[in-house]
């Protein structure tokens, strides 16, 4: 057999495979020979028909099945020899000139190919990392839920100042169709505040989410809508009320504050300030880690530029998992799926540039990590170093689960490597404002 590539750009090939004659008659012919014993033709006996007419009748059939079979072996050999980086698997080529008939015959596959380039790890950027700060205004706002939510509920027969109102937001036109509970405070426009004065269950209100709440993004809570409708939406919703409910604040005492943090952790004011600081800017670190590697994985994409061979990708899409794809439904797909494969391809580069490995301690020590963090989550705070070496051990005996495991330690090797080489720069900022930055505003 004849095996060649053919190259049509730097990302795209096609390969094509001559098999002769010479490659699949013996195997064909011994399926012929028995078959024969078996071999039913009216007006024959079982097992007496003549050669020829059972080559008629099954050798056809026979000779589509050898054939895919060597064909299938050579490739599966040729691509595992030529150590080709493919994206996808080959795609078969239709040949209007092909026949079965012919003694000879040549089948080409379209391959796709991962782009061969070099990443620059050390190249300038503008990636902010961000410090968030709890401040005053938010840590008094914090005191202010809590005492809400701690105090005394005292159901209303109609809305006065300073009560939540609960009920459904509706826009059929939009798909809006929310139950949600609502400060008054909230809302932009004092007059359709004032509005909600008297009114009582079963009434309905009728607004507009133009300017709304204080803070747009407050729509995508209150009315369920994603964030790239908030800022134009621009349409009359109605809220019927369901429940009105007047708050009591509950006292700062040492009886709310063991109940919020256990005895005697906070004692004063001052103490649940600064715990509410200290629980909200660790929430906070974990958000500002995230942003960070969304904005270091956009600007190696953007930093890195290559070609991928997108409408090799489009055809293959349409012919893998359970529901086939139309073409446009797989345009669509690649589409969505193309920054994650631009950075896989560049996080697999960066790790064989950066000769970045794991050992069986940075295994051990991530899993026993991450079963601390569990076991934390489920009350167990300090679990004995027994327990959680038994529970490792028994992780680890997991093929499957070291296999996971190692992909999330490279990952997390990977990511710190990014993140020094990015060199952001530290930018000390508020929730609001970090908010902002997150959307781009």
């Amino acid at each position: 057999m004849d095996i060649k590539r053919v190259a049509i750009d730097a990302v795209n090939e096609v390969i094509v495979l001559t098999v002769p004659h010479m490659d699949y008659k013996g195997q064909v012919a011994k399926r012929i020979n028995e078959k024969m014993p078996l071999a039913t033709v009216k007006g024959f006996r079982k097992g007496a028909v003549p050669k020829a007419l059972v080559e008629k009748q099954y050798g056809a059939a026979i000779k589509v099945e050898e054939v895919n079979k060597v064909v299938a072996l050579a490739l599966e050999r040729y691509l595992q020899s030529e150590r080709l980086n493919l994206l996808g698997t080959p795609l078969p080529k239709v040949n209007e000139n092909f026949s079965w008939s012919d003694e000879e015959l040549t089948f080409e596959y379209e391959i796709g190919l991962a782009p061969e380039f070099e990443i620059d790890l050390d190249a300038k950027s503008n990636v902010v990392k961000y410090k968030i700060i709890a401040d005053d205004a938010m840590l008094d706002a914090q005191i202010a839920r809590i005492q809400k939510q701690y105090g005394k509920i005292i159901s209303q027969l109609e809305v006065a100042k300073g009560n939540d109102v609960s009920g459904t937001f509706v826009n059929e036109d939009k798909g809006i169709n929310n139950r949600t509970t609502i400060d008054l405070e909230e809302l932009a426009d004092a007059k359709l505040a004032k509005s909600f004065i008297g009114k009582k269950v079963g009434d309905v209100v009728t607004m507009n989410t133009k300017g709304l709440f204080h803070d747009a993004h407050k729509l995508m809570d209150y009315l369920n809508v994603p964030h790239d409708d908030v800022h134009d939406l621009e349409v009359d919703v109605t809220f019927t009320i369901d429940e009105v409910v007047a708050h009591e604040p509950a006292e700062l005492n040492q009886e709310l504050f063991d109940k919020l943090f256990g005895e005697g952790v906070v004692t004063s004011v001052e103490d649940l300030k600064g715990k509410i600081k200290e629980d909200a800017e660790k929430h906070f670190a974990t958000q500002s880690e995230q942003k960070l590697m969304a904005d270091v994985q956009d600007f190696l994409i953007e930093n890195n530029k290559f070609e991928l061979p997108k409408e090799f990708l489009v055809r293959w899409l349409q012919t893998v998992g359970e529901k086939k794809l139309t073409p446009e439904e797989a345009e669509i797909e690649y589409n969505r799926s193309e920054k994650g494969l631009r950075f896989q391809l560049i996080e697999g580069k960066a790790l064989a540039q950066s000769n970045i490995q794991i050992n069986f301690e940075d295994l051990k020590s991530f899993t026993s990590n991450a079963i601390r963090q569990q076991m934390a989550q489920y009350g167990q705070m300090n679990p004995t170093d027994a327990e959680v070496e038994s529970i490792v051990a028994r992780v680890l005996s997991n093929q499957e689960e070291v296999k996971k495991l190692s992909e999330q330690v490279v990952a997390e090797k990977m990511l710190q490597l990014f993140k020094e080489k990015a060199n952001p720069t530290t930018k000390e900022v508020t929730y609001e404002q970090f908010v902002a930055a997150m959307y781009n505003e």
